[in-house]
């Protein structure tokens, strides 16, 4: 069994026993729960119910594993035979979290 979740404008192929790196979730502490509602799709192996835009009845439950960083980007702005030149690099913050169960009960 597989879902698609939404997250921060990002979707994500999860199933059950996935670590995923999700962009940062305030306010959430390490072995906390959260349940992500916003599932686009769910597939049980033998049906795929599509949601418009989201699958009622359908729960994705996740547990919090902690934060890092993801890779660096860097930005690299310059002008041309103007010795304009500008370096700056960027990491972002990510929470990892772990998909415990997805649920979805079928009316």
């Amino acid at each position: 069994m597989y879902a698609v979740i939404k997250h921060s404008g990002k979707q994500y192929t999860v199933k059950q026993g996935d670590v995923v790196a999700l962009d940062r979730i305030d306010d959430v502490k390490k072995d906390s729960e959260l349940n992500i509602t916003d599932v686009l799709l769910v597939n049980d192996g033998s049906s795929t119910v599509i949601g418009t835009p989201v699958v009622a009845n359908a729960l994705v439950k996740v547990k919090v594993l902690g934060e890092k960083k993801g890779d660096k980007i860097v930005i690299f702005k310059h002008r041309r035979r103007k010795n304009y030149r500008k370096k700056q690099g960027f990491r972002q913050i990510l929470t990892t979290v772990k998909v415990e169960d997805i649920i979805y009960k079928n009316n």
